[in-house]
């Protein structure tokens, strides 16, 4: 076994965790909208969330805005920082982004144990601490936001299907 100095193994798990980020979510991105059209217990809204009443306690809303935003990294990105328009597709393109966005951050928790590899075990733990730290407030947010659009998109009509495929046309240009 190779047993490298404590600089390298930090600048090793700093690299790792880049390329696991920006690789899950340049996947994630890759991964039709029809896919988070479908009904999943992971999306569905929990009892325990009731009806966004959880988060507004934990003043998600106070918070959210400092989280950095990375839906337009890449160019089929979806940017969520805010609401850009009430328009139906657009409302029900940005419901499912939130899908998207959350699958990628509970996709980045599990590379966590791959450090174990090449770390102690200690570090090991920290890595795990760190990726379900990292990526539950963001988690968070995507909920939150989801039981929102889904109560706003109830008051307008419904989830408008045909259009979103337009939308995403409209918003690469």
């Amino acid at each position: 076994m190779i047993e490298f100095t404590p600089i390298v193994v930090t600048i090793i798990n700093i690299f790792s965790w880049l390329v696991i980020h920006l690789g899950i979510s340049y996947l994630c991105v890759l991964i039709p909208i029809d896919f988070f059209k479908q009904e999943s217990w992971i999306y569905k809204e929990k009892k325990w969330e009731e009806r966004g009443r959880l988060y507004e306690r934990l003043q998600v809303k106070k918070w959210k805005d400092k989280l950095p935003e990375g839906g337009g990294i890449y160019k089929r990105g979806f940017e969520k920082r805010t609401l850009k328009r009430y328009a139906n597709a657009y409302l029900s393109t940005f419901l499912f982004e939130t899908k998207r966005a959350e699958l990628t951050h509970w996709l980045s928790i599990p590379p966590s144990l791959f450090f174990f590899l090449w770390n102690p075990p200690v570090v090991g733990i920290i890595m795990i601490v760190y990726a379900v730290t990292f990526n539950l407030p963001f988690i968070m947010v995507q909920r939150y936001n989801r039981i929102r659009l889904t109560k706003l998109i109830q008051k307008k009509g419904s989830i408008d299907d045909t259009a979103i495929s337009s939308t995403y046309i409209e918003l690469d240009q």
